[in-house]
């Protein structure tokens, strides 16, 4: 297959085309986490998070491989020769992105199987954490934010603020509480090595920040579950062997596809990081497709296993979302009429 570019702006598929593909991806991604660790999607003995991981970190590697090789993007990485062979190679700064990357794959997957919290609450309270890194990101690397980032912004947080004002909403575990900090602490490096080294705008930078990140996360995340399999005592390690050596042969279909879409998820929702322009953007972009998609999942759940319906604040703040999409849609489409 030949050669495809991502998006930068102006040219190529636009960033809602990949916001579509990362909506379109995490619907079942997240529906069927949160119904197989619930055991509410097939016969077996509950799974829970991490013994969900070896599998659906595997798949995420073998998809990887199969999307860089089928576009054709390998040659944009950096190589180095091994035993006369020349092979891709990261540099220090896309292999710690990609370190990140993948703390991002596990705590995101492990998000969905906390008891007692919805997939709308957690999916509000991570993204509105890296909605809130953002502009500090931008300030951090010198980008301009213009004025509708900022109003979306603005919503997005309001989303956040009115899932918090929930009664229970800050019951949270110690477990949950660490996965988020983890997840937000990978954005908070992610972010600035973006912006510093692949949101230029040229299409090769781009290309070779994606492929370079793309190949270190799956395989870090996996090795990092091999090691945790083997040298770990106590329930997690005993959770992470289990997922190795005794997954439930019912189970394993379910979760080897939503090892194929927290791929697709990763994809989509990195190319919409990449654009060139400032995060206070691409962020609320990325983050809004995610959370309308973590309402329909909802809705999905409980029509398919009977999961209870997403609260009035939830819905109040994916309405908030919907406002900070169109605060990104339309100025600038209305300045694109104007200037041509």
């Amino acid at each position: 297959m030949g050669e495809r570019g991502p998006m930068n702006a102006g040219s190529g598929p636009s960033i809602w085309w990949f916001a579509f593909g990362y909506f379109a991806a995490y619907v079942p991604y997240s529906a069927m986490t949160k119904a197989l660790t619930g055991g509410r999607m097939v016969e077996a003995r509950p799974v829970d998070g991490f013994e969900l991981l070896p599998i659906t970190v595997a798949t995420s590697l073998v998809g990887m491989v199969v999307f860089l090789s089928a576009m054709g993007w390998w040659k944009h990485a950096g190589h180095r020769r091994i035993g006369g062979v020349s092979l891709p190679w990261p540099g220090r700064y896309t292999f710690l992105s990609g370190l990140c990357t993948a703390a991002i794959i596990g705590t995101t997957t492990l998000a969905y199987t906390f008891e007692g919290v919805s997939i709308v609450f957690v999916m509000l309270l991570m993204r509105g954490g890296v909605l809130i890194l953002a502009p500090i990101v931008d300030q951090l690397t010198g980008r301009s934010t213009r004025w509708f980032s900022w109003a979306a912004l603005g919503l997005s947080l309001a989303a956040l603020f009115v899932a918090f004002s929930e009664r229970g909403g800050f019951a949270l575990s110690v477990v949950a509480g660490v996965d988020i900090a983890v997840y937000l602490t990978g954005y908070f490096i992610r972010l600035q090595l973006m912006s510093r080294l692949a949101k230029s705008g040229t299409q090769d930078a781009t290309l070779r920040y994606f492929v370079e990140e793309q190949m270190v996360a799956s395989p870090a995340m996996l090795l990092a579950l091999v090691l945790i399999a083997l040298l770990a005592p106590g329930a997690v390690g005993d959770s992470v062997r289990a997922g190795f050596t005794d997954l439930p042969g019912p189970v394993i279909l379910p979760a080897l596809l939503i090892g194929l879409c927290s791929q697709l998820t990763g994809i989509f929702g990195g190319l919409i990081l990449l654009d060139r322009r400032e995060n206070t953007f691409c962020v609320p972009v990325n983050r809004s497709s995610s959370i309308l998609a973590g309402v329909v999942a909802s809705y999905v759940l409980a029509g398919w296993v009977g999961a209870e319906l997403p609260s009035g604040q939830e819905l109040i703040g994916a309405g908030l979302v919907i406002g900070a999409i169109l605060f990104l849609t339309l100025p600038p489409l209305a300045e694109r009429r104007r200037g041509g």
